[in-house]
């Protein structure tokens, strides 16, 4: 490697997803591997933007903020190197040197392991400088990793996506389904665990269909039941789809000592003739069925969701369904979005002449239900001693202890007069819920 890129400041920004937090690790793994050091956005000489397609909103935000930083003073370096991956940078490759004329790298979510040699090149040859592929030749599950904290990991179990839902831009950056070893998955826990880590997230764009590429029929039952005796303490796992979610799954869910009761199963719409649109391949009927099962076996489950409002063609009969739905589910938690059209999805050419205020008016009835839910499953937890994950301290007050419960929701805990936060972040520690808010659970040390 170069020895000029020694001792230059680096800074990533991370827009979206799990998966995307879990590159921009890998990313802060090969910048320090150069010798690189963490700064901040607006004196760093290298600054990373990985990067989200899912919504229109993360589009405007990215590209004001690159623009934006044409505007800062030069690093100290005199030379700053702005580059841009993820999926924004694998769906429109070199087209975002013609957007963005301050940008000097491009990689896809299949080149992260080029981005020192890009950085490079663009560095010393102050060249516009490119890579993308549509397949990974190293998975980003083997490159140099830093991650944001000690005590939780993220694990990619399976990458990409077959489902093609007519909404959705993933498959089309992240590639087709495929996964990591059985062996492999597990014995990262286990490294995980005997290097201190609380709790990991098993990642995938669909976790339930895990292995059936490499095994002819899915595995996420035996992995789940295999974190067991990984020695991990707490294992959750994002995201499940309804139509794989198996009776086996759920029972493996249900036994396992270190899954969390928490599931998050993305229904999307109530409507079975929307469902149909977005090409989910299940019914209402076959959701609500589902996490019924769920709950026969783990009645103490929060659930949350995803939904999406506005889809073309919704009627205001296929929302109250969705409204139907969200009650008969009482999701703990729901992120909640009006539909985005994506550029190269089947959805973008579907005909969509609702108003706007009037699914703003829809989307702003729904957040109301789910905020009624969200505050019902935080009320069971008042009187309650649970186990909970200390991650840091409050944004706003940092006396406050900030951490997860088992079943994920965000629990504030006033620091004892003489301890300091670092006492306790990684540390799982017993709190009595005191209170219960909509959306955070408050209580005091044991």
């Amino acid at each position: 490697m170069n020895r000029s890129l020694q001792g230059l400041t680096y800074f990533v920004r991370t827009f979206g997803c799990q998966m995307n937090s879990h590159d921009s690790e890998r990313v802060v793994g090969m910048l320090e591997n150069l010798g690189m050091i963490m700064g901040d956005q607006e004196t760093a000489d290298i600054v990373v933007f990985m990067t989200c397609a899912v919504r229109e909103a993360a589009d405007t935000r990215l590209f004001g903020q690159v623009a934006s930083m044409k505007n800062l003073p030069a690093p100290m370096g005199g030379k700053r190197i702005i580059a841009l991956g993820g999926c924004i940078g694998q769906r429109d490759g070199d087209y975002l040197f013609d957007k963005l004329d301050n940008l000097n790298v491009v990689f896809g979510t299949h080149t992260i392991e080029d981005l020192p040699s890009l950085i490079e090149e663009a560095y010393e040859t102050d060249k516009k400088v490119s890579s993308l592929a549509d397949r990974a030749a190293t998975p980003s599950t083997d490159l140099p990793i830093k991650r944001e904290n000690n005590f939780h990991a993220w694990v990619p179990i399976t990458m990409g996506c077959d489902n093609y839902c007519t909404y959705c831009i993933v498959p089309y950056v992240r590639g087709h389904e495929y996964s990591r070893e059985f062996n492999q998955v597990v014995a990262e826990v286990e490294l995980l665990a005997s290097q201190g880590v609380k709790e990991v997230t098993l990642l995938g764009q669909n976790v339930n269909s895990y292995g059936r590429d490499l095994y002819g029929k899915p595995k996420f039952a035996e992995l789940l039941r295999a974190m067991d005796d990984t020695g991990i303490k707490r294992v959750r796992f994002t995201s499940s789809h309804p139509k794989d979610l198996s009776d086996e799954t759920i029972k493996a869910f249900a036994e396992s000592k270190t899954v969390m009761p928490h599931l998050h199963l993305a229904v999307q719409s109530g409507s079975d003739r929307i469902l149909k649109a977005m090409n989910r391949k299940y019914s209402a009927a076959h959701y609500l069925e589902r996490i019924g099962k769920v709950r026969e076996l783990v009645p103490q489950v929060a659930l949350s969701t995803d939904i999406i409002v506005g889809f073309p063609g919704e009627t205001e009969e296929d929302f109250q369904q969705t409204l139907d739905l969200a009650k008969k589910a009482n999701f703990a938690q729901a992120f909640t979005f009006i539909y985005s059209k994506r550029a190269g999805t089947p959805a973008a050419k579907m005909i969509d002449d609702t108003p706007r205020e009037v699914i703003q008016e829809r989307f702003d009835g729904l957040v109301e239900l789910i905020q009624t839910s969200a505050y019902a499953n935080n009320k069971i937890e008042e009187g309650k001693t649970l186990d909970v994950l200390i991650e840091g301290s409050s944004k706003r007050d940092d006396t406050i202890l900030t951490g997860r419960s088992p079943r994920n929701s965000t629990v504030h805990i006033k620091l004892a007069e003489g301890r300091s936060v670092e006492d306790y972040i990684g540390k799982i520690v017993q709190v009595k819920i005191e209170l219960a808010k909509t959306w955070y659970l408050k209580g005091n040390l044991v």
